[in-house]
């Protein structure tokens, strides 16, 4: 099913809004982060503690699902939700980061990308209606377009060649898309270079996706304000009234900026991940709960959170889980950061609400950063 989006208000001193969507008879909110379910599984958690935290859109990614266990078997199974018994929004990526991670540049073609598969060293192609084709079978809500991932450092011209070679594969997967009940987007690309992010955006929008995603800023970037000015080339020249996605974005303070900016979605796999390094998100900043400070410290990550994790156990006990490499502690630091990052996005709304969203921020940076923000 579609999600009928819409902007329900604008922010009155920046470019954030607040979107709506209703979805399976639930109507959830933009701005919103999306936990990242690579394998059609948020590492280590059930779909149901995943609900519990509050989430909207989660992502699975395709090219992971296509190597294994296969796009015919999540089919065969009735696609994505009750492969992964997950009754809510699935989007979808292109497999695009991960193949151009693994290919080189002379393997870059106007057909496809070749490239090794990382199992087992197979060579396989990668072509934009290969990677819809893969997404209409696995039957998520949102499916990308399948769009060529440089680096930010990369030359304008090649930057310039890249998103060309975007724009016509998009054109590709566009005319190849033939699920009916799944949105798919476009990709704006560009750098950080004003002209190439109007031209991409521009000439993505003349396609007319279902919404339009902002790609390579999370992969390679000289600064916080090369990402930021990257938000703004693009969202520019994007339709309000379709849906604006960020990808790959996590940090906190990069979400709050981002919806500054007038993005609605993020996702990241910031959260599990450092989750399984021992770290947790909280309203002070990032703690590393493997310190010795914590041994004895018998009080929740966060008193002042609502999730699973804080309501029932102690920084001592997870700190001891992390320490003897027990799954258990992995898993409670990933309720946490989550739900961290899911009632952030919810702060940020309730802010929009009340146009109080840049008092919120400074709050946020003095609370999360204290006085090393913006130093190096």
């Amino acid at each position: 099913m579609k999600l009928n989006f819409k902007v329900v208000k604008k922010s009155k001193n920046t470019q954030a809004r607040l979107g709506t969507f209703l979805y399976n008879g639930k109507m959830y909110e933009t701005p919103m982060f999306m936990p990242v379910g690579t394998q059609a599984s948020v590492k280590t958690l059930s779909p149901e503690e995943i609900k519990d935290m509050n989430a909207g859109i989660i992502l699975a990614n395709t090219y992971h699902l296509w190597l294994r266990p296969g796009e015919d078997v999540v089919n065969e199974a009735g696609g994505l939700h009750k492969f992964m018994n997950y009754d809510g929004p699935i989007l979808t990526d292109s497999g695009g980061f991960q193949v151009f991670s693994l290919a080189k540049p002379k393997d870059i073609t106007e057909e496809g990308v070749v490239f090794k598969n990382h199992l087992n060293g197979d060579k396989l192609l990668l072509t934009p209606e290969k990677s819809i084709e893969i997404q209409n079978k696995l039957d998520s809500d949102i499916a990308m377009s399948f769009d060529e991932c440089p680096p930010a450092s990369a030359s304008y011209d090649y930057l310039k060649q890249s998103i060309e070679r975007t724009l016509r594969w998009a054109k590709r997967g566009k005319l190849a898309h033939k699920n009916k009940n799944q949105m798919l987007f476009g990709i704006i690309q560009g750098g950080y270079y004003e002209d190439l992010r109007k031209f991409s955006a521009i000439e993505t929008v003349k396609l007319d996706f279902d919404g339009y995603s902002i790609g390579g800023v999370a992969n390679d970037h000289e600064s916080k304000e090369d990402m930021y000015k990257a938000f703004i080339y693009s969202t520019k020249y994007l339709p309000e009234e379709k849906l604006r996605y960020a990808m790959g974005i996590g940090e906190p303070i990069d979400i709050i900026e981002g919806v500054i900016r007038g993005i609605d979605l993020f996702d990241c796999v910031s959260p599990t991940r450092l989750a399984r390094h021992g770290h947790a998100l909280t309203k002070y900043g990032k703690i590393n709960i493997k310190n010795a400070k914590y041994k004895k410290d018998f009080t929740p990550i966060s008193t002042e959170c609502d999730c699973y994790a804080c309501k029932h156990y102690t920084k001592a006990y997870i700190k001891h889980l992390i320490n003897a490499e027990e799954t258990f502690g992995a898993r409670l630091l990933s309720i946490h950061n989550i739900r961290f990052l899911i009632h952030l996005t919810e702060e940020i709304r309730e802010a929009i609400k009340s146009d109080t969203l840049l008092e919120y921020k400074e709050e946020f940076i003095k609370n999360y950063y204290g006085d090393q923000y913006g130093k190096k």
